[in-house]
Formats: C-alpha cells, sequence, structure tokens
C-alpha cells in the first residue's frame, strides 16, 4: 500500500462543510492512493463521519489552510496543475487532462461551489459532462469519478508500479503507527514517548520500558 502512494496527486476542498462530504472524499482519496488532502478550513476544527470515512481517516493525512491563497500556493510550490471544478465557457470534460501531471483537484463549497477568488488561481476549469436536468453532482460523487479517471491514467502509465515506497523510511514508520495503531499512537503522542518501530508482519518492536510507560495510570493530583 506505501509503494502505490501518489504523492503528486491530492484533492483541496475549500469549506467543504458537510461531515459526511468529507468523509467519503478521504475515502476515496485512500482508495485511490492518494497520500493527502487539502481543506481550507478558517474557523472551527474539520469534521468527519466515522461510518462514511471507514477507517480511511486514519491513512489520509487532512492538511487545513486558513485560505485560498496560501492553499494553491502551497500546491504549486510542489509544481502541481490546479484543476477547478466548474461550469464555465473555458471548462473542458475532466477526461482530457493529464492526470499523470502533478495535479490538485479543486473542490467547492456544496451549495455555492469554488469562489471567485479561487477559480482566479486555477490553471483549468474542468466540467462532468450531464445530460439530465441538474448541472453539478453532489461533491464527493464529483470528486470519486475524477480521482478514478487519475487513477487510470496513472494505473496506465505505471505509475502505481512500485517496487518501494516514494515516502521516506521515517514518514513510513509514523504513517504505520499512527494508521495501524491510532489509539496507541494517541497515547504515545500524550506521555510524550517515542515511536515504536514496526516490524515487517506489522507488528510494534518495543522494550519493555516502553510497553510500562505506555500502560501507566497517570498519577491523581493531591488536593491541597
Amino acid at each position: 500500500m506505501l509503494a502505490t502512494r501518489q504523492l503528486d496527486l491530492t484533492v483541496c476542498l475549500e469549506q467543504v462543510h458537510k461531515p459526511h462530504n468529507v468523509s467519503a472524499i478521504i475515502r476515496t482519496a485512500d482508495a485511490v492512493g492518494v497520500h493527502e488532502v487539502h481543506a481550507v478550513w478558517p474557523h472551527e476544527r474539520m469534521r468527519t463521519q466515522v461510518a462514511s470515512a471507514a477507517g480511511s481517516n486514519s491513512w489520509v493525512q487532512v492538511k487545513t489552510h486558513q485560505n485560498i491563497h496560501s492553499a494553491v500556493s502551497h500546491m504549486k510550490q510542489q509544481g502541481m496543475q490546479i484543476l477547478a471544478t466548474n461550469l464555465s465557457e473555458k471548462a473542458v470534460d475532466f477526461r482530457e487532462i493529464d492526470y499523470t501531471k502533478p495535479t490538485c483537484i479543486l473542490l467547492g463549497q456544496e451549495k455555492t461551489g469554488i469562489t471567485p477568488e479561487a477559480l482566479a488561481l486555477a490553471d483549468s476549469d474542468i466540467i462532468i459532462p450531464m445530460i439530465g436536468m441538474v448541472q453539478s453532482l453532489n461533491v464527493s460523487v464529483a470528486s470519486a469519478l475524477i480521482l478514478y479517471e487519475a487513477q487510470r491514467q496513472r494505473q496506465a502509465a505505471g505509475m502505481y508500479q512500485r517496487e518501494a515506497s516514494p515516502l521516506s523510511y521515517e514518514e513510513q514508520q509514523r504513517f504505520l503507527f499512527e494508521g495501524g495503531y491510532p489509539v496507541l499512537a494517541n497515547v504515545a503522542q500524550r506521555k510524550n514517548l517515542p515511536r515504536p518501530h514496526i516490524d515487517d508482519n506489522g507488528e510494534i518492536v518495543a522494550d519493555d520500558a516502553w510497553w510500562t510507560a505506555m500502560q501507566a495510570l497517570k498519577p491523581k493530583s493531591s488536593v491541597v
């Protein structure tokens, strides 16, 4: 799974606010090998829905940005093309795009779509052709269609056939521990314990002192 991660393919959610949509997008991202998802979310903590995510939020990082400028700037620094899902005169069929290039798919808020500010920063507008009475799909459905077209193209180009992960060894270890053992990872973080080694079988390798510290209860504070 780590060998197939696509570090140069991502989605950016511009204030997509419904938890079930966010979670469904994260679930699809994991399914096609996206390593991290970006979100413009300037207010409260971003929420996801466990049932919709089906555990995928343990395997896909979500990086939040205060505004669309910082989000797009981050992606462009990595050489990504920014594709905005937007019905406009210049929009092209999403299947005509070359997704083997480093790519960020920009998705807008459920009711109002992508803001004019974000559209001005995009390299291209893309559309999903529709012949029915409505002009848009649910944001999570739209993201799934586009991401699977990206996966199809990248699969054909051999971009999933790697023997080694593109992630550093340190990142792989962090990923395996936090994704495979989320409860223990939270406890270790709270107790400021070092991250243990994860072996080739996915098992934790740690000494007795680490396990003892993990199992120890916090001492009760005395009341004066």
